[in-house]
């Protein structure tokens, strides 16, 4: 397969990561793997150099979170890039399939895949909102517009995803997507659920606290819109996490945090043009009525 390489990034999770790897090496016509090592501590770089020769390895120093994804999309050679985590891999055939949407339709710069979770293959939540096509499907895509994607089952145009500047250490790790796929969308570029690009996610169930990923999303969705968002939706925002602040210690702890890492967001401000912040306004309205959230955007 050419025309497309897979990125993943992994720390400290080996054996989830190998079973990914076989299920991307028993592909009729494997892809090219990239595996970006945020400095695990179990061995991880070897076991994919002997195990898996056929990947490349980058055995980053540090944890960088997401921004890891941006040393493999860097590093690529091909036009286009598919990212996995360590727990999700992409079935057979959907590369090839992503490949021919990416070549036929030159403003498209990303595919959010349809992902099924777990042994059961659910529907991912996102995937089934995003295939309601809430904000249209444009002429010239293959697919409904997206203002977002999961950043385990989405395959990019790589010189506009680099060019956008790519995963931002700001946010570091969950709701990461949020700022790509807006800037992506400011640049003219356009972002499509392709209903065909199948991917598989199987987190491990006694892996992550809920908490720290609900912290994470609280402080990140500020973030993201200190950084692309209106002032009065940041101030809003700001001081709706505030005010959970008060009798919720997850909240409170978001908006330290928040404080720490906001010299950063505003240095990188640069709110979206009035007709991305209307889309943005239509899928949150959307999102309400059908008690759903893609948030942090």
């Amino acid at each position: 397969m050419p025309e497309v390489t897979v990125v993943i990034a992994t720390r400290n999770r080996r054996a989830s990561l190998e079973r990914t790897l076989h299920a991307l090496h028993a592909h009729p016509a494997p892809p090219a793997v990239i595996v970006v090592d945020n400095c695990s501590a179990d061995g991880t770089p070897d076991m994919v150099a002997g195990s898996f020769p056929q990947a490349r390895v980058l055995a980053l120093g540090r944890n960088a979170g997401a921004v890891a994804r941006n040393h493999g999309v860097a590093a690529a050679t091909t036009p286009y890039v598919a990212f996995a985590d360590d727990d999700s891999w992409w079935a057979p055939g959907a590369l090839t399939r992503a490949a021919r949407h990416l070549d036929d339709a030159p403003r498209l710069a990303l595919i959010a895949a349809r992902t099924l979770v777990g042994p059961a293959e659910r529907l991912d939540p996102m995937s089934a909102f995003m295939v309601q096509a809430p904000l249209g499907v444009a002429d010239d895509l293959p697919g409904p517009s997206v203002l977002g994607f999961l950043a385990c089952a989405a395959v990019v145009r790589r010189e506009p995803f680099l060019a956008c500047g790519g995963f931002d250490p700001v946010v570091f790790f969950m709701g990461e997507e949020a700022r790509v796929a807006l800037d992506l969308r400011t640049g003219g570029h356009g972002l499509a659920y392709c209903n065909d690009v199948v991917a598989y996610h199987h987190p491990s169930p006694d892996v992550g606290d809920g908490t720290a990923k609900r912290l994470l999303a609280l402080r990140n969705g500020v973030l993201t819109a200190w950084m692309r968002r209106p002032a009065r939706v940041a101030v809003a925002e700001t001081a709706r996490l505030l005010r959970a602040a008060g009798a919720d210690p997850a909240a409170r702890r978001a908006a330290v945090q928040l404080l720490q890492r906001l010299p950063g967001a505003l240095v990188r401000r640069n709110p979206v043009p009035a007709d991305v912040e209307r889309e943005l306004r239509t899928l949150a309205a959307m999102e309400a009525a059908a008690g759903y959230s893609t948030a942090p955007h």
